[in-house]
């Protein structure tokens, strides 16, 4: 089977033993068959919404030297902003500017091993110009974290696995990063039609789980079906985009995913909370097993692997 939608589910039925079990059916299928899918419910209030949304509209408005301030290469944390197209994704240009957060670590001991360094903490804009944007991101990554625990082990459940199954991948206080996303209108930087306009490649999510916030209405996040076809995944109010990552395809037919520019689309941006699993965990290459039988007879992605991003 392929797909030619993304499939929207309510988190609140996951939380009512009444309807929890055709959450766990539907999630099963969207995790099988699809790779990616809607969720609404979630739990982020509308005025975290707004404010996460002001905010990151805020920073984007900061003087070019105000944002360089905070430039990734400043630390070795690979934490911060780069600026519009510094990022290659298939050999191509990606039309974007970012910054990266994470969750709050304190800075790393000397004798901690190198990749520590990882989980160092981040560059913050200047408070006097935008006082609002770190409490607000802060409390967005805590409560996006959460909900990111809670979704993992709603995916163990679906398919077959103890709601604890993943547990051992985790820290108590686990790192996930935040990548705050902006692709500009591209005619208003002069980019024509002779140059490929793509914000970010066709890529797959190298974490376990991410979560997206479409902050405008512009469509341009596509997803890739089993049949080479790239299916639209526009905006939809109140709902996050879920992306099941590297970590996860093997047991879940994940897709690619992809946010390619057109030059009628504009101006769009988005906060995405990226799931990390324990960096010891990472470094030895360890996913959770799949349920024996659990993908015979699930289709196969006709798609080859592409670049994490």
């Amino acid at each position: 089977m392929s797909f030619d939608s993304i499939p929207v589910l309510d988190l609140s039925l996951a939380r009512d033993a009444a309807t929890k079990p055709a959450f766990l059916l539907d999630l099963r299928h969207a995790l099988l068959e699809v790779g990616f899918l809607y969720i609404k419910n979630a739990g982020i209030s509308d005025k975290l919404v707004r404010d996460v949304i002001v905010e990151g509209k805020k920073f984007f408005d900061l003087p070019p030297e105000k944002k360089l301030e905070v430039e990734m290469k400043n630390a070795p944390s690979f934490l911060g902003y780069s600026k519009l197209g510094n990022e290659i994704t298939r050999f191509k240009t990606d039309w974007r500017e970012q910054i990266d957060l994470s969750t709050n670590h304190p800075l790393p001991s000397p004798s901690d091993p190198l990749y520590h360094n990882l989980l160092s903490p981040n560059q913050w804009p200047d408070s006097h110009l935008i006082p609002n944007f770190r409490p607000v991101y802060e409390e967005y990554m805590k409560k996006m974290g959460a909900i990111s625990m809670e979704f993992i082990s709603l995916v163990a459940e679906a398919i077959g696995l103890s709601p604890d199954a993943f547990d051992r991948f985790f820290d108590a206080d686990q790192q996930h990063k935040l990548k705050i996303v902006k692709y500009p209108d591209l005619q208003e930087l002069g980019v024509n039609g002779d140059v490929e306009q793509q914000g970010v490649g066709p890529h797959k999510d190298s974490m376990l789980t991410s979560y997206l916030l479409q902050a405008s209405h512009h469509r341009g996040l596509q997803v890739q079906n089993h049949r080479g076809e790239w299916i639209d995944c526009p905006p939809i109010d109140g709902t996050l985009v879920v992306a099941i990552g590297q970590g996860l395809e093997a047991m879940t037919q994940g897709v690619c995913q992809r946010i390619k520019s057109h030059p009628d689309v504009g101006e769009r941006w988005y906060p995405a909370l990226l799931q990390k699993i324990r960096e010891e965990q990472a470094s030895n290459n360890q996913i959770a097993e799949t349920p024996q039988g659990l993908l015979q007879g699930q289709p196969q992605s006709q798609t080859q692997p592409v670049p994490a991003h």
